[in-house]
């Protein structure tokens, strides 16, 4: 994305979802090491509307969120990993630290973030409700993390160790 800007293919396709009536539904993340929680709340949140766009956080800006030694996997393959799960629609990369720029762009009518993120600080909650949309969260799945499998990946021990 050059300057924050939404390619054109995929704000052609924005648009003639919006010009059919079709709800938009927007979530953002890192998505480094993608697991099961990761699609499990992706297929909730595209649950909510007809399509599901996915901010992917770059990674300068994983690095200046998680510090130095994230992100494990490119942007660019996140993103297309992501693309490539049948409940994501688009999966587009943005440089800001927050998606507020891309949430106003992508205009979408439903905004999900996980259940750590309390309504009050939801990038973009305002923008999307004073245009009559609704602010979301999922309940997170207990025990499934990037940050775990780091964890176990470090200690060296395999998802059948105690």
């Amino acid at each position: 994305m050059s300057e924050g800007a939404i390619p054109e293919p995929e704000r052609r396709r924005l648009e003639a979802w919006r010009a059919a009536g079709e709800r938009i539904v927007f979530t953002n993340g890192v998505f480094d090491l993608l697991h099961r929680g990761h699609v499990e709340y992706l297929e909730e949140a595209r649950a909510l509307g007809d399509h599901l766009v996915v901010g992917v956080n770059s990674d300068a800006s994983v690095r200046r969120i998680k510090g130095p030694e994230r992100p494990l996997v490119p942007a660019a393959e996140r993103a297309e990993l992501l693309a490539a799960l049948a409940c994501v629609d688009l999966a587009i990369v943005f440089e800001d630290d927050t998606p507020e720029r891309l949430i106003r762009q992508v205009e979408p009518d439903v905004l999900v973030k996980g259940g750590d993120w309390t309504p009050d600080r939801i990038v973009g909650r305002e923008f999307v409700e004073s245009r009559g949309g609704r602010v979301l969260n999922v309940p997170l799945r207990g025990g499934l993390s990037t940050t775990a499998l780091i964890e176990r990946i470090v200690a060296g021990k395999s998802a059948l160790d105690p």
